[in-house]
């Protein structure tokens, strides 16, 4: 097998630019406070795994839901089997393969992007590191602070615990077929937060409602959730979400829980 077809419906889009492939590589922490174990999401051909495989301080594994490109690594890269997951990192059970935390990285497929972090997510004890390319309005969305209105549910989740590096914007001619969209490449580095001081299953309910309606003042949007009786006085209820940090979000929160 020659090469991989990419396909649309997986939302395949292959980096063929080298030198963007090394950089996102080596913004992979060589630090050994950090875990050894390395998930890449999506290898497609290769492209980061070439890289992934020749440091010493990792011990990656990939996995990859396309038939084709898991047969492409096969044949062309030495010492896949083992390493190499056939299947859908979405419906992984990742603790049979990683007992202990380990680092993400990869290109990750643009339509499903958001649902990877919200997975991650999940697993944000385990995870302390995260290094990806995704599309670049995606990743001014997560890096955005309050304020922005590109400013939303993922960027108030994912900063609650981890802090967000914007590391490079790519074009679309760095990649085979070229995506109608700009790219770029974050790092998510673990916060030292062990706990939010809130319900966090409430916090998410709270921030995923108040962006649903986002044009809304909190009172308007929030209001699925006022209890009988709640006092919604507060001038915060005045604000739009976007005017909200992490901890206004924590604040809020204990508001509904009393």
């Amino acid at each position: 097998m020659s090469e991989v077809r990419p396909k649309k419906a997986l939302g395949q889009h292959f980096l063929t630019d080298q030198g963007i492939a090394q950089s996102i590589v080596a913004a992979l922490r060589n630090d050994p406070a950090q875990p050894r174990d390395v998930l890449e999401i999506g290898p497609g051909m290769g492209v980061l795994t070439q890289y992934l495989l020749k440091r010493e301080d990792i011990d990656p594994m990939m996995i990859e839901i396309d038939s084709e490109s898991v047969e492409y690594l096969l044949t062309h890269f030495n010492g896949m089997p083992g390493k190499l997951i056939e299947g859908d990192y979405l419906k992984l059970n990742i603790d049979r393969f990683f007992k202990g935390p380990y680092r993400i990285i990869g290109n990750f497929p643009y339509n499903i992007s958001s649902q990877i972090f919200f997975k991650i997510l999940d697993d944000k004890d385990k995870v302390p590191e995260v290094v990806c390319m995704i599309q670049k309005e995606v990743a001014d969305r997560i890096a955005e602070k309050p304020g922005s209105k590109t400013y939303g549910i993922l960027s108030v989740l994912l900063q609650a615990w981890y802090d967000i590096d914007y590391i490079l914007s790519v074009g679309p001619g760095a990649f085979c077929p070229p995506p109608k969209v700009k790219s770029a490449v974050i790092r998510l580095t673990r916060n030292s937060r062990t706990d939010l001081g809130c319900d966090e299953k409430l916090f998410k309910t709270v921030v995923k409602t108040a962006f649903n309606q986002r044009r809304k003042t909190l009172r308007n949007a929030l209001k699925p959730l006022v209890k009988e009786g709640m006092d919604t006085s507060d001038p915060v209820f005045d604000l739009r979400a976007e005017r909200l940090g992490v901890e206004d979000f924590v604040a809020l929160t204990k508001m509904f829980e009393d």
